[in-house]
Order: C-alpha cells, then structure tokens, then sequence
C-alpha cells in the first residue's frame, strides 16, 4: 500500500455509534472519513420509526453510562440539547433516540442506502463494491483503510473479502428481537415502563413519556424475549404483530385496540456472546473492525469499541507515516 497522510480517506462501514466514534476520533487526527450506511438514516438500532403523527423508539429504548469517556459524551450532548435523563441514570435521545448519532454524523459525508459486500485491494488501499455493483472510492483516491461497524455476521464476509481474519469474531452470537409499535387514541392506565426477566416479553414502554415527545398519540414499544422471538424468528412482522399485541394486552390490562399496530424484527439486537477483544485491526491491511459485540450489549459498549479502535487507528496509521518518511 501506498504511503500515508494526514489527510488520507478513511472508510467506515457502518454509521452507527460505533462507526461514528471511530470515525470522530479519525476525524479530530486529520484524517478524511466517508461513511457507508445500507439503511435510510444512521443510527443503527439508535432508531426512530415514524408513521403518521406516531413516533417509536423501536430499537435501543435508552443508554447508561458507567465510563468516563462516554459520560463526557452524555454531558456534551446534554448540554447541546440532544440528551436528557430518563430514569434512574438512564438516558434518551431528544426529540427521538438516535438524536446523538445524528449530531456525530452531520460532520462527515454519510452515504446512505448504500450497502458495502466486499473490499478490493487496489494501488493504494481499497475500493468498497456495493449490493448493486457501484464502486466506491473517495474523490478518485482508493480509501487508506476500512472500519468495519457492523455485526459481526455481517463483518466477517467482508473482512474475508479484503483477505483479513478476524477469528474472535466467529464467537459472537446475537438474540433477536421481534418489537411491536402500537398506538391509541386514548391513554393506557399503568406505569410507562414494564420489565420482565423471563416470560414471552422483555420490555414494554410508553414511548410519548419519554422527554421531548408529545404526549399524545399515546405510543407504546414492546420487545419480544429471545426466546419467544428466536421461536417466531421466520414468521412474517403482519403475522407477529397480532401475536405480540396478545402477548401485550394481557400485560397492560386494556380491552383498548390500537388505532395503528406494526411489527419489526431485529436478527442482531442483542449481544448474548461477545469477542474476545473489544475491536480488531490488522495494521498490515489497514482494517478494522468494531461495534457492541467487544464489551456487550449496551449503546456505552459501541461507544467505547469505536472510539477505542480509531485510537489505535491513529497510533498504528502515524507509526506506519513515519516508517515510510
């Protein structure tokens, strides 16, 4: 590979809060990050859907903070007006989850509806082919190295597509989660939030109660356990929804119907076994890899694996820039 710059592009596969905290720490070296994403917005499962006036939270429901690192974060954002406490020492995203990760991405040139399938060694550093054959480079330049923030299932083709072998990521394993957005003309009695160790559900929240929603319509998310969503893994989200509701109802206690009711699935929502490493990078190939499944399932945990990895981008890349001067 060529020899390197300040400046050099950097790609980064993934514009969740792992790809974004790599690509910030890249960013603040000097070097040129571009972002790839195959969904609509970024954010990852720090997702919001929107259908009509309704509004859900339908992936991470909040974030913690234990660390130093992501509590400055949690402080920055805060005071910017992107964060706001929730309960307990818990936090959410305002007006909608992902308000964070969209703060991170608006520095840098995210493509989206775009999705990366392999990486190819060129003069230089790699170009990125994509789902529909398109190549991608960064203003003619190949890209210097990779970041990989994706699951893990979906890191390992591509890492083998550049010739890397990352095996601490063939250990991940993932729980899905099938989740049920419904809403009422009328508010629901009871707590706005309900949590359960075991049973055909995990989680069910009043997602309006959160701060910086409106009130009404009343929105409600509910998660599905990995069991119950493992066994009804295949089954259509039209063919869910009703099932979930069922589940659902008995919990709330409301004869209420939803005026409005849908179903998503998330194959990798949460992490059950993680690497044995919170990121990867082969210094030789210039490719890294990192997301949730180095340190566990919360949004702090991609936080950390993310910017722990542009670190150590940014040490291995200026040691590769001074051995070639």
């Amino acid at each position: 590979m060529s020899t390197l710059s300040t400046r050099s592009p950097i790609a980064i596969i993934g514009a969740g809060m792992a790809g974004l905290a790599a690509a910030l720490r890249l960013d603040a070296a000097g070097y040129a990050c571009r972002i790839f994403e195959k969904s609509r917005g970024v954010g990852g499962r720090l997702a919001t859907r929107r259908a009509g006036d309704f509004r859900f939270d339908h992936g991470a429901q909040f974030f913690t903070a234990r660390g130093t690192s992501f509590r400055k974060a949690i402080a920055k954002w805060s005071g910017d007006g992107f964060v706001a406490p929730w309960f307990e020492d818990s936090y959410v995203g305002v007006p909608a989850i992902g308000a964070p990760v969209r703060a991170m991405a608006n520095r840098f040139e995210v493509v989206l509806e775009t999705q990366i399938t392999s990486l190819q060694s060129v003069e230089g550093g790699w170009l990125l082919h994509d789902a529909v054959g398109m190549v991608h480079d960064c203003a003619g330049q190949p890209f210097a190295g990779a970041v990989l923030a994706v699951p893990a299932p979906q890191a390992i083709p591509l890492a083998e597509s550049a010739g890397a072998s990352f095996p601490g990521l063939q250990e991940v394993r993932y729980a899905p989660c099938w989740t049920l957005m419904a809403a009422f003309e009328e508010t629901l009695p009871g707590p706005d939030r309900y949590s359960f160790p075991e049973g055909p559900l995990s989680w069910l929240a009043r997602n309006s109660a959160k701060p910086g929603r409106d009130p009404v319509p009343e929105a409600w998310v509910i998660h599905a356990s990995p069991a119950w969503s493992r066994q009804h893994l295949e089954l259509s989200a039209d063919e869910v929804a009703p099932l979930l509701w069922q589940e659902a109802r008995s919990v709330l206690a409301t004869q209420a119907e939803p005026g409005f009711m849908a179903a998503h699935r998330w194959r990798y929502a949460r992490v059950e076994q993680t690497a044995p490493q919170p990121f990867v990078w082969d210094a030789d190939l210039r490719i890294g890899a990192c997301g949730d499944w180095g340190l566990g399932p919360r949004v702090e945990a991609a936080f950390d694996s993310g910017e722990g990895l542009g670190r150590i981008m940014v040490s291995s890349l200026s040691q590769i820039r001074t051995a070639a001067e």
